[in-house]
């Protein structure tokens, strides 16, 4: 079986005591392309040294990460837009919004946004977006200019039927992850169940939010079959197919 993570993020410092490890665990697992998004114009050092030692497997894309948007949007952007001048990325990403942390710049990452929406449309390149509690502006937003050159994935989709409906219906995928593993994500089963697996991609968002049985502890690449489980349930599919159509999904999407 050959997966695809379509977002992790294995150049950040917790990969630094055991990053070759790390792959070569994920890549033992058949997870044959790890898909890195960018955060902001200080990670840029750390992602194209990943990208260029792991450059078979390890595919960059190029963004501004809502979290990191701040009052010098402008100038970030300036820095962000300069590295498509120089390399070629597989994406945008990671863009969008994000309403749970903090609103201080909620109009920057609109600017943010938008902005980087406009590139992935004059470049011919997929996105990947951020939505975390901003899932219903983050749809408006690109179906105020979607005509049909945008495509994409809604990283850590965790929204409704009725949002992955929209979603799918502007053209794009949803990225599922550990979360749909937790017990409490009984409502996110249910969502999922009734989408079709041909608008599913995997993702495990590395370090971030390890799937059952390893919740709590630093997540990587090499758990997207974790994830696969349980959509294997969902469907009543077996992994290898969810393998399959996943893993075709996520390059119909990704230019790798």
């Amino acid at each position: 079986m050959e997966w695809i993570d379509t977002h992790t993020h294995l150049f950040l410092p917790e990969f630094d005591a055991d990053r070759d490890a790390v792959i070569q665990r994920a890549l033992q697992t058949g997870v044959k392309y790890m898909l890195l998004p960018n955060i902001d114009e200080n990670s840029l050092q750390s992602l194209y040294a990943c990208a260029t030692q792991y450059a078979d497997c390890c595919k960059a894309m190029m963004g501004l990460h809502p979290c990191s948007v701040n009052r010098e949007v402008k100038k970030q952007l300036q820095i962000i837009a300069k590295q498509f001048d120089e390399n070629k990325f597989i994406a945008v990403g990671e863009i969008g919004l994000d309403y749970y942390w903090d609103l201080t710049y909620r109009a920057e990452q609109l600017e943010a946004f938008r902005t980087q929406l406009h590139w992935a449309g004059e470049w011919h390149l997929p996105v990947s977006v951020h939505s975390r509690s901003s899932l219903d502006d983050c749809i408006q937003e690109i179906k105020n200019i979607q005509r049909g050159q945008l495509k994409g994935v809604f990283h850590c989709f965790t929204g409704t039927i009725e949002q992955a409906k929209q979603i799918i219906d502007l053209g794009f995928a949803l990225g599922i992850g550990g979360v749909i593993t937790f017990p409490k994500s009984t409502a996110l089963r249910e969502t999922i169940s009734q989408i079709p697996p041909a608008h599913i991609v995997l993702e495990t968002d590395a370090p971030y939010l390890s799937p059952v049985p390893f919740r709590g502890k630093r997540n990587e690449s090499s758990r997207i079959p974790y994830i696969a489980q349980t959509l294997s349930s969902l469907y009543d599919l077996h992994e290898s197919e969810i393998a399959r159509i996943t893993t075709a999904n996520a390059l119909r999407i990704f230019p790798i």
